[in-house]
């Protein structure tokens, strides 16, 4: 709690602007890690309750969909493809603040994958971004399944390419063998990228939209961003690409008050009874 009383501080002088000047106080109450989230609500109730500012709760995914703003303003309809550490989401968006979830992941996130991957490579965690350049370094030579690529709905799968994974090197490892890390990196991520890319998509196909904005922190990823660049340029040329700057796809105080100011528009407020939700879904969150 300390610390986060010197962040607020600290982001104060920063921006230059007093306490007099704020509108309202922004705060995520899930989905995440309970002790995460009990903190950060803790601190913004205590701030908005002394400083009379209302209180406005955000969802955690949400705040990424709208780092995306900060490139350009949206435009409706749009497909938000949400890749990160816990979720892997495709949503569709009507107006600001409408979220309805067409796919999803039935076991391991996109980003989750990444990492459990990574920590079988002896790579750092989290291990996205240096998975990423290893791929780039190698040629898909494994051609790891693309799993329910070809099935009619928008869910995804990644535990089945983990274990297959984790099986190779295993196996490799057994028998005395040594494999290309670099191949390794560049299999994975081809089967990750592709079923990502074919399945956002047909999406954007059945649900005509203008836009479509890919964010959470696996959208930092290069692989990812070509493959979507050249994939809609030649597919859906009219469906505009938003991806927020790298800087903004990881999580980030920023991305919470462009997702707050729509809140705000909203007249949606939160008392000081607000709890943490760490299983908060995105589009069922209590008025």
């Amino acid at each position: 709690m300390e610390q986060i009383t010197l962040c607020i501080e600290e982001a104060l002088l920063e921006a230059n602007i007093s306490i007099k000047q704020l509108s309202a106080v922004a705060v995520t109450y899930g989905p995440g890690l309970v002790g995460s989230l009990l903190i950060g609500i803790s601190a913004a109730k205590a701030f908005a309750w002394a400083h009379r500012l209302p209180l406005l709760p955000v969802n955690h995914m949400a705040g990424h969909i709208y780092a995306a703003r900060f490139q350009k303003p949206f435009e409706f309809p749009l497909m938000a493809l949400l890749v990160s550490g816990g979720h892997t989401e495709l949503v569709y968006m009507k107006e600001d603040g409408d979220y309805q979830i067409i796919g999803e992941t039935r076991d391991d996130a996109a980003g989750e994958a990444y990492d459990k991957v990574g920590r079988v490579l002896g790579l750092s965690y989290p291990s996205g971004k240096e998975l990423d350049q290893l791929a780039h370094l190698g040629q898909d030579v494994y051609h790891f399944k693309r799993a329910m690529i070809h099935e009619k709905n928008y869910d995804f799968s990644f535990s089945g390419l983990k274990s297959a994974f984790i099986n190779l090197v295993h196996n490799a490892k057994q028998r005395g063998e040594s494999l290309n890390k670099n191949d390794l990196a560049a299999s994975f991520q081809a089967s990750v990228v592709e079923v990502l890319v074919s399945k956002t998509l047909r999406a954007c196909k059945e649900y005509p939209v203008k836009q479509l904005v890919v964010a959470g922190g696996v959208a930092a990823n290069r692989g990812l961003r070509e493959m979507l660049k050249k994939t809609l340029k030649e597919e859906l040329p009219n469906v505009e690409l938003l991806i927020p700057p790298l800087k903004l796809c990881g999580d980030n105080a920023a991305m919470i008050g462009a997702a707050a100011h729509v809140e705000l528009k909203k007249g949606r407020r939160a008392n000081l009874c607000l709890n943490a939700e760490p299983s908060l879904v995105l589009g069922q969150e209590k008025e």
